[in-house]
């Protein structure tokens, strides 16, 4: 028997009002409507549910040791299908998981955290590094936001920019450039690209290009640490974005130089999957990245 789930909301009225009429006037039925289903009720259970005493009506001895179990299964029914709009950040008890490259996660994420902790505490962040490659985490759930310059194409994704990184040279402190760097010097020191890909090439290549220059990239690396160091220990260029690394240009004690050619900054941008679209946790979530990024950018 497949179970039609409206005669739990009718037999609950009819339970708590004692008459037709009173359910009626409480769905916003009809009394012949709730008569017809009063009547399926009966056939489906195999009892009177109500029986007439005189000008009123009395639940059967079944129907009172069900009353209470059908009001609950009717509340719990209408719970799920309206859910709660508001969002208790006492009692949210949550682990999100965040994916970005180390740039965030020392410039973004150390604000973020103090944020959630301040905020939610029983809220959890995981930060995971970037993948060589693209995968499915995000469609499938395995990660929460994803954060860095790219945006995703497919319809099922949202991106918001959360703003946008100028770029910079970082060098170390005696470094021959630290005078003055023009686009020709730029271009005829050693570079460290960085790249989770492994490629050798990057847009300012072009632009170089464009002015009949070509620089010489001696590695490639994955991550903007790796680069520093490098840069810090060798006559190494790195171009890279002059706010969000600006924490790991400190720590190793490196300067940077305007990059001598016009490029357009690097965007930053938040993605999610549209699962996400209404749920007020996730939505949190956004809003305290989003804050902690104008906290970074306004240092």
């Amino acid at each position: 028997m497949q179970a039609d789930l409206n005669l739990l909301t009718v037999l609950d009225a009819l339970l708590e009002e004692g008459s037709v009429m009173g359910a009626a006037q409480r769905l916003h039925l009809s009394s012949p409507a709730v008569s017809r289903t009063l009547g399926r009720i009966r056939k489906v259970t195999g009892d009177d549910i109500l029986v007439r005493t005189g000008h009123s009506m009395t639940p059967t001895p079944y129907a009172l040791g069900i009353a209470d179990e059908v009001h609950r299964l009717v509340r719990q029914a209408n719970a799920v299908l309206t859910p709660s709009r508001e969002l208790d950040l006492a009692e949210l008890d949550r682990t999100f998981t965040v994916q970005c490259h180390d740039a965030l996660a020392s410039s973004l994420v150390p604000v973020l955290v103090g944020r959630i902790a301040g905020l939610a505490p029983g809220v959890r962040l995981r930060v995971l590094a970037e993948h060589s490659a693209d995968t499915d985490d995000l469609r499938h759930g395995r990660v929460d936001l994803e954060l860095g310059g790219g945006a995703p194409v497919l319809p099922e994704f949202r991106s918001e920019t959360l703003g946008h990184d100028p770029l910079a040279v970082a060098m170390r402190p005696d470094h021959p450039c630290t005078e003055g760097l023009d686009l020709a010097a730029y271009a005829a020191h050693p570079h460290v690209v960085v790249s989770r890909r492994g490629r050798l090439s990057a847009p300012i290549d072009d632009l170089l290009a464009a002015e009949g220059l070509q620089r010489r990239v001696i590695a490639t690396v994955a991550t903007v640490h790796s680069a520093l160091q490098i840069a810090a220990a060798s006559d190494a260029l790195v171009t890279t974005t002059a706010i969000l690394c600006g924490p790991l240009i400190e720590a190793f004690g490196l300067l940077t130089r305007p990059l001598p050619v016009e490029s357009p900054p690097a965007p930053v941008n938040c993605n999610w999957h549209q699962r996400y679209d209404s749920d007020l946790a996730h939505a949190w979530l956004r809003d305290q990245v989003r804050d902690s990024y104008a906290e970074v950018v306004q240092r």
